[in-house]
């Protein structure tokens, strides 16, 4: 069973900037497309980021173009969101989410029903 455990969520000031990871263990495969949604209080799940497995592709939600950047490192079994420019808008709980093993990228990256393992999520609060 894949398990997924993100990290790096704090308090930070607006303009500040944060680096989440997210590290896979239980994996039977080396070929996993990944993505980033996030939740904030009182609203739906939405999409971040997403990349293929290899990291050639990836995917981002307008509001985050510019100043999100998502990696993968395979050998570490993690994928990263390097996130600059924080806003008050970006607090949120970010969950980390993966395919099942052997798809390299997805075909609807921006849709959480894609994704077959998801992590608890971590708390990102940015202040103004």
């Amino acid at each position: 069973q894949v398990q997924l455990v993100e990290s790096g969520g704090e308090l930070v000031q607006a303009g500040g900037s944060l680096r989440l990871s997210c590290a896979a263990s239980g994996r039977t495969s080396r070929t996993y497309a990944m993505g980033w949604f996030r939740q904030a209080p009182g609203k739906e799940r939405e999409f971040v980021a997403a990349i293929s497995s290899s990291g050639r592709f990836t995917e981002y939600v307008a509001s985050v173009k510019g100043r999100f950047t998502i990696s993968t490192d395979n050998a570490k079994n993690t994928v990263y969101l390097h996130m600059n420019g924080l806003k008050p808008e970006d607090t949120a709980v970010y969950f980390c989410a993966s395919s099942r093993g052997g798809t390299s990228w997805l075909p609807n990256p921006r849709q959480a029903s894609e994704y077959t393992y998801w992590g608890q999520g971590t708390q990102v609060t940015v202040s103004s």
